[in-house]
């Protein structure tokens, strides 16, 4: 499994005229000098975020979920535009800002955010205490291997900035912590890392190339940061007025190192090339990618055994073509297939079901109490939660996407918990196994599951199959009324069902 990667935030100075551009003045007939930011006023363009949270509970559903809080850090880049890392804001409730050196709290909200690449832009309602201050440019180059950057943040331990300087040590196509499920272009620093500086700006001959945003829990002094080209591709996505989230080939590769599987598919030994051993169903390569395919070129970038390509000097994982492109935009791929050549162009677009595997938030958790019976539908916020040890569970989770379940499967429907009470006392325990059927019907969503159990003309019982269960769970109709009056005044549950997540 893939290591995770803990949150923590970035830390380094400015300068006087570091990568930040003075507020536009008046036009004039005369022109005038323009003096440069301060020290001072550069500091005043990165923002502390403090954020109320509310956390969902997936254990108990109904419940309103956890309070708690948390500090941040954004810089302005443009008019009422902060730039922060996602999950500063996440969950939030509330949103204050404030400007260095002051103690006035800003109202602030979110106008986008992005969970897949962990970046989000603030606005505040009152934008004039800010108009004067210098606005942060963000470049385009991604900084090279032993280079130096400069970070600054509102670590814990203290209401001032911090400020630090690290070495760029590695450049790598890496996770991101906060999705738990998306890898990008990611830049390793050799910088003290303290939670709290999360959206940091970091800067290098005087431009913002990156974003301060998680920290490595097994090293000291270990940060990482969001490079530009993932910021600016963030930035060009919401300039339509909404986030359309990453592309996804939909192809899952094997590195080509061992000679012997070269030869055995008569490759050469040239370490180029890796083998395509699933496409999943419904994907933009779906039909036109098959499993056994060699993948030797993207977009004119060959690939190496490991799946790698050479963009701008430096080495990375090929997706990273995948990476800079949108939805309706192509890539070219040429593989070898059957010892002939293919040229084939695929049409790039989303692959949503994909956030299967990505932690949610700003949703509220979906549920069915049905006579102190709780079903809830699969993801990875009740995964970690329940932590499921069911095999048949655990398939479902793993083939959902890859094998395209999720085309016949809008919802995996999970028994996740049996309510005490004197109509469940000699049900068999079977919490945490997949719904199967209810009624003879095969379950394929959690609204048609409550349609089932909530006809016009109940049955005498209701009879709920589970998959890998010896035996079904049985209750009769006529008690299913009052079970639920007693379980919702018991548990003190507000409502028996949610099925909007929004």
């Amino acid at each position: 499994m893939k290591r995770l990667l803990s949150y923590l935030l970035l830390l380094l100075p400015l300068q006087a005229q570091s990568g930040l551009k003075p507020a536009p003045a008046a036009p004039a007939e005369t022109p005038v000098a323009v003096a440069a930011p301060t020290t001072a006023e550069i500091y005043r363009s990165v923002v502390r975020i403090e954020v109320a949270t509310q956390t969902p509970d997936y254990a108990t559903p109904w419940n309103v979920g956890r309070f708690s809080g948390g500090i941040g850090t954004g810089f302005l880049i443009g008019p009422n535009k902060f730039l922060t890392n996602a999950h500063v804001v996440s969950n939030g409730q509330r949103f204050l800002i404030n400007i260095y050196g002051s103690p006035t709290k800003h109202q602030a909200k979110v106008e986008y955010i992005a969970h897949d690449c962990d970046l989000a832009i603030l606005s505040v309602e009152n934008f004039t205490p800010f108009e004067k201050l210098p606005v942060f440019t963000i470049g385009d180059a991604v900084p090279q291997l032993e280079s130096q950057v400069r970070v600054i943040g509102y670590p814990v331990g203290g209401e001032r900035l911090s400020v630090t300087r690290g070495v760029v040590s590695r450049i790598d196509f890496s996770q991101y912590s906060h999705s738990r499920a998306d890898s990008h272009l990611i830049v390793q620093i050799d910088a003290a890392i303290n939670p709290g500086n999360s959206g940091g700006p970091v800067l290098q001959d005087n431009k913002v190339i990156g974003v301060a945003f998680q920290g490595l829990t097994q090293a000291d002094n270990t940060g990482y940061i969001i490079p530009t080209p993932v910021v600016n591709r963030f930035l060009k996505d919401i300039e339509d007025g909404k986030y359309d989230e990453y592309t996804d080939l939909g192809i899952t590769d094997f590195p080509l190192i061992n000679p012997a599987m070269r030869k055995a598919l008569k490759l050469q030994n040239d370490d180029k090339g890796v083998l395509v051993v699933n496409v999943t169903p419904g994907s933009a390569s779906d039909g036109l990618v098959k499993p056994g395919d060699v993948m030797m070129s993207v977009d004119d970038h060959a690939i190496d055994s490991t799946g790698a390509i050479l963009i701008d000097g430096e080495t990375v994982n090929m997706n990273e073509i995948v990476e800079r492109k949108f939805a309706g935009e192509k890539v070219d791929l040429r593989l070898r297939r059957n010892d002939e050549w293919a040229d084939v162009s695929i049409t790039l677009k989303a692959l949503p079901q994909s956030r299967m595997y990505a932690i949610k938030y700003e949703e509220k958790p979906r549920y069915i109490v049905f006579g102190g019976l709780v079903f809830q539908p699969l993801d990875t916020n009740l995964f970690a939660t329940q932590q499921f040890n069911d095999v048949n569970v655990r398939r479902l989770f793993a083939d959902y996407v890859s094998k395209g379940l999720f085309q016949e499967l809008e919802d995996v429907v999970i028994l996740t918990n049996i309510l005490k009470d004197k109509l469940t006392s000699q049900l068999p325990p079977y919490p945490g196994m997949a719904v199967e059927k209810i009624n003879g019907t095969a379950v394929k969503s959690l609204k048609q599951a409550y349609e089932l159990l909530n006809p016009e003309k109940a049955p005498e019982y209701f009879v709920i199959e589970l998959l890998g269960g010896d035996r079904p769970l049985v209750l009769p109709a006529a008690a299913i009324e009052a079970a639920g009056k007693r379980i919702q005044s018991g548990y003190n549950i507000p409502k028996l069902s949610n099925l909007k997540a929004r």
